[in-house]
């Protein structure tokens, strides 16, 4: 698994790549990485293959919670970046949901633009709301 924060972050942008591939590819996300000559660390495999298996669900929360927007209609990489978040608040309890959403609006900043950030922000802590609805709201929001 990956180390540290920074192990961490490295392997959320790895596997924010492999799933824009296979979206922009039309493959599995699996498929993507059948294909690579090197295998990606143990935590962005996790992620990767996580967002596949727990697609449905990911995808059912995004458009009960992304007001106003379809997610066909979103930007690739923010959709892409909702649904690596939208895993992590599923299946990561031990990653803190302030963690979850400061790294995907992070990623929104630097990949997409600065109101992808505000965004995935927005989205985020709703979908947060009704994943972690045990979490106290301080620790939901950035």
């Amino acid at each position: 698994m990956a180390d540290g924060a920074g192990g961490r972050r490295q392997a959320r942008e790895r596997a924010l790549g492999l799933l824009y591939e296979a979206d922009a590819k039309g493959l599995s996300p699996r498929a993507v990485m059948e294909e690579l000559p090197v295998a990606p660390d143990r935590f962005a495999a996790e992620l990767v293959t996580g967002v596949q298996a727990r697609a449905a669900r990911i995808d059912e929360l995004l458009a009960a919670h992304a007001i106003g927007w379809k997610l066909d209609r979103m930007p690739v990489v923010d959709r892409t970046i909702l649904r690596l978040a939208t895993f992590e608040l599923l299946a990561r309890p031990d990653v803190p949901t302030g963690v979850v959403i400061s790294e995907a609006v992070e990623l929104a900043k630097q990949y997409s633009t600065d109101e992808s950030g505000r965004f995935v922000n927005g989205v985020l802590s709703a979908v947060a709301a009704a994943a972690r609805p045990d979490q106290p709201p301080e620790r939901q929001a950035l």
